[in-house]
């Protein structure tokens, strides 16, 4: 799914649209995404000027609006619905994040019921986590 996919499904924009490509999915238990950080990201010119690293809530940010194509894609009319996330467990940084940086999101999904589940994601930069978690999510009509 390339970036025109992503738009129809999610309600997010600039600058708060953090997935620009899915690589792999598999549904309803599995998705892959990318996110490329790049100078040019609004948040680098105060998180820390010098020294641009990627905030650690906008990574798992990133992670979840992953997570939500996977569930967008079990949604009949993905433009009447948003996903709220409940919960986040578990979440650990295991690097920063910097310019130039290609972010590979891997999320599985470990519970659904209904219009709630629970979902395991782990981000890597060329191999190495950078960060995971666990996130609880719900479906809700806009």
């Amino acid at each position: 799914m390339d970036i025109q996919d992503i738009l129809k499904a999610m309600p997010h924009r600039y600058p708060f649209l953090l997935v620009d490509r899915i690589i792999e999915i598999d549904p309803p238990d599995r998705i892959v995404g990318l996110k490329n950080v790049t100078i040019n990201e609004p948040y680098f010119q105060g998180h820390f000027p010098g020294h641009p690293i990627m905030p650690g809530v906008l990574l798992v940010e990133a992670m979840a609006q992953v997570g939500g194509m996977l569930l967008m894609g079990s949604v009949e009319h993905p433009e009447d619905t948003v996903v709220y996330f409940m919960s986040l467990d578990r979440v650990k940084f295991r690097r920063p994040v910097t310019p130039g940086d290609q972010v590979r999101f891997e999320l599985r999904m470990l519970q659904r019921k209904g219009r709630r589940c629970r979902m395991r994601g782990e981000g890597f930069v060329d191999g190495v986590k950078v960060v995971e978690g666990e996130m609880m999510a719900q479906l809700v009509e806009r």
